[in-house]
């Protein structure tokens, strides 16, 4: 179980890009007060977490619903996870207006934490490592995230904004690379059927 739950750690982890998401928050919250930046980082944790749950909870059923495989969503999944790592790469940084009230839940919770890179992500680590690992994995990395949130003043200080943004582009190339891989193991589910 131990073992699962770090396994499931990595892929998320790499998926939710708290790094990367990091000087986008800074960039939405700069003109708020501490309280609200406080309430924006709350609500973006509980907004992640509960479309994340609800996702791998019945994110199964809906694909039996529909007729998808798993392996058509690996490749449809991996395909939007190369393609917003490669956005990721080429456009870092995409500025984006917000209504200060709402900035936890939308942008921050959904889609900057927890986007179509978890998600996918999520829906296939579940078949590997297990609903539970994978549950705990998420709601680990989202208060990893917001745990960033919380220090970003200190975080951005102590690695530069050129840091954050190298760190942000190294998430971005291993996110393709996940892609890719996911892409490879859902042709050969498919070829396999």
């Amino acid at each position: 179980m131990i073992k699962n739950i770090f396994l499931a750690l990595i892929p998320v982890f790499v998926a939710v890009d708290a790094v990367g998401v990091l000087p986008i928050f800074m960039s939405l919250t700069k003109s708020m007060k501490e309280k609200e930046r406080r309430q924006a980082i709350i609500q973006s944790f509980f907004t992640a977490v509960s479309v994340a749950l609800i996702f791998i909870l019945v994110g199964k059923w809906l694909f039996s619903l529909l007729g998808i495989t798993v392996g058509d969503f690996m490749i449809a999944g991996g395909s939007i996870l190369f393609c917003i790592a490669i956005m990721d790469l080429l456009l870092p940084g995409k500025q984006r207006h917000v209504d200060p009230r709402e900035v936890g839940a939308v942008p921050l919770g959904m889609p900057l934490i927890v986007g179509p890179a978890v998600l996918t992500t999520c829906l296939i680590i579940v078949d590997q490592y297990g609903v539970v690992p994978t549950i705990i994995s998420v709601i680990a990395n989202v208060f990893f995230a917001a745990l960033m949130f919380s220090f970003s003043g200190s975080i951005i200080r102590v690695i530069g904004k050129s840091g954050a943004n190298a760190l942000s582009r190294i998430m971005a190339l291993l996110l393709g690379a996940i892609a890719v891989m996911m892409i490879r193991k859902g042709i050969i589910t498919i070829i396999h059927m």
